[in-house]
Parts: C-alpha cells; structure tokens; sequence
C-alpha cells in the first residue's frame, strides 16, 4: 500500500457540463490493482476470462470488489468498511472502519494524477496498455512506468472500481469506473475520463484497486 498525501482534486461532468472541488484527506492506496491470485487466495473465485496470476482480475462487478474489500479486511484482523445488505442500494460505508474499501472517485483521480495537470501522468505508450499496444489482450501488473507516487496501471489494463455513484439523476446505482482499459483508445486513458456501469456488471475490461483510510 501506498501512502499517498492530501490534497484538491476537480472534478467534472461532461452531461451537466459542471466541475467541482473536493478536498481529498491522506489515506492509502494499493500500488497495483487486485491480481487474480490475490483474488482466488482471499475469495477462491478465478472470474476473469483470460487466466494467469499476475494478470489483474476482471470480470468482477462493483458488488464482488465491495465483498472482497470485507473478506480481505476479515483475514488480516481488520474492521470491515462496508456494512452489506441484500439490496446494493442499501450498502454503506463505514467510515470509521480501518479495512480495506474502494477509493472514492475524487481519491482515484487525486492518486492518478499524483501532482500533475496534464490529461497524464506520462507518455501513453510508457505507462499505459490500450487498444494501440495491448494487441487486444490484458497485461500483468506492473508491466508499465508507475505515476511519481509510485502507483501502477492506474490508466489502461483495466477500468477500476470506485466507490461513487456516477449520476443518480440519470443513471440511478450506476458506479463510477476509472482509468480505461486494454481495448480503449487512447483519449479513455486519461485521468479525468469517467465511465459507468451497474453495480452487479461484470465485464472483461473492469477490475479495482484497495485503499485504506488513516486514521487521523
């Protein structure tokens, strides 16, 4: 896990045409998303269509990333973040909790960007798998530069989890996903790009990374 500092991040909606500031407290953030080894060794699932243990797991929804942050926090003697229920709409967050949870959306793009301003933290091809250089296939972890904070794939590999809702308005329980994927163009893998999907989807494209609250 990486301790990553606070901070102010804006953020901005493309359909209300809105943007906004949130401030953004020290917390911890994993240095790669979840492999599939990680995966099977806590929840002994292996969901993802391509197989291999240093691959990130995909083919998880927002439901599977929430029921593995518990089942993580459970095994290493951790008090869960999230009190689940039948009905996802029903799920909360505790924040006092010291487990592992999904970043927030503002968290993710504050830790993608890691002090910089631009539409990267890079150049494309050195930090990033797309639909340019990933002949169309997912990648290991790590296999790229990491930000100046020393975080990996945080643009392409694979869209990641975050805790938000997208739109209420419009979308309902739609989540918010980060970061672009393997089989995107280049414009998706830049820090503010948003993506959605409901919270019980899982596509081959979408993984998560954890995070961890410190205590103040």
């Amino acid at each position: 896990m990486i301790a990553i500092p606070p901070g102010q991040v804006t953020l901005s909606d493309r359909r209300t045409q809105r943007s906004w500031s949130v401030e953004v407290a020290p917390y911890q953030l994993a240095a790669f998303p979840i492999t599939q080894a990680r995966y099977a060794q806590v929840t002994g699932r292996r969901p993802s269509a391509a197989q291999g243990d240093r691959l990130p797991v995909e083919g998880v929804s927002w439901l599977d990333a929430v029921r593995f942050c518990n089942a993580l926090s459970q095994q290493d003697g951790l008090t869960p973040a999230y009190r689940l229920h039948a009905d996802v709409e029903g799920i909360e967050r505790d924040a006092s909790a010291d487990g592992y949870r999904l970043p927030t959306e503002a968290e993710w793009e504050h830790a993608c960007r890691a002090g910089t301003a631009g539409a990267r933290y890079g150049q494309l091809d050195e930090i990033a798998w797309h639909r340019g250089n990933s002949h169309e296939r997912i990648h290991d972890v790590g296999g790229k530069q990491p930000n100046a904070w020393g975080l990996y794939d945080m643009l392409g590999n694979v869209w990641e989890w975050c805790w938000d809702i997208y739109d209420a308005e419009v979308y309902g329980t739609y989540r918010v996903l980060r970061g672009g994927g393997w089989f995107d163009e280049p414009w998706s893998c830049r820090a503010s790009v948003r993506r959605r999907s409901h919270p019980t989807f899982q596509i081959d494209d979408v993984g998560f990374r954890i995070a961890r609250s410190i205590a103040c």
